[in-house]
């Protein structure tokens, strides 16, 4: 499979419809990730569940829909996904505790449903519960294992490569 070796039989007029058709491709998935993103207020609408942490009521590998509408509370029981300072990667975990003060500031302590503390340990150094702003979105529904692909693309490298070529 020579990748380089059809792009070069091809004549100007194939080449540039190609390069198009890919173009055309792109701008879609982008608009369509675009339009997630203002329907569900979330800054990332689709997660995939990366650890065990939440097992048996997510696994590894499962497709996350997410919204985060800023007027609905945030309620113990509830599966938020959030980042920490410092953190690159967000976390699925659920509210355990809420702390709601007497302005109406909501603060939060999450924790994993496989773990056996709460989170504490994970928060930036020095703090001890999360607030709406931490809040990347609410889980809403999943498909199982779809996000495995995911995984497997950044465990092994090399697959992802491959696949490409």
């Amino acid at each position: 499979m020579d990748v380089f070796g059809d792009l070069r039989r091809m004549n100007k007029r194939q080449l540039y419809y190609q390069v198009l058709n890919f173009a055309m491709i792109v701008s879609s998935a982008l608009m369509i990730w675009k339009g997630l993103i203002v329907i569900t207020g979330s800054e990332s609408p689709i997660v995939v569940v990366l650890s065990g942490s939440m097992e048996p009521a997510f696994h590894r590998g499962d497709l996350l829909f997410l919204t985060n509408f800023q007027e609905d509370p945030i309620r113990a029981g509830e599966i938020v996904v959030f980042k920490v300072e410092g953190r690159d990667i967000p976390i699925v975990h659920r509210v355990i505790k809420i702390h709601e003060k007497e302005n109406g500031n909501i603060k939060f302590l999450t924790k994993g449903d496989n773990n056996e503390v709460d989170d504490r340990g994970l928060y930036k150094e020095g703090q001890n519960w999360l607030e709406k702003k931490d809040v990347v979105g609410r889980a809403r529904g999943f498909l199982p294992y779809v996000g495995m692909v995911t995984i497997i693309m950044n465990d092994y490298p090399k697959f992802k490569v491959r696949t490409l070529f």
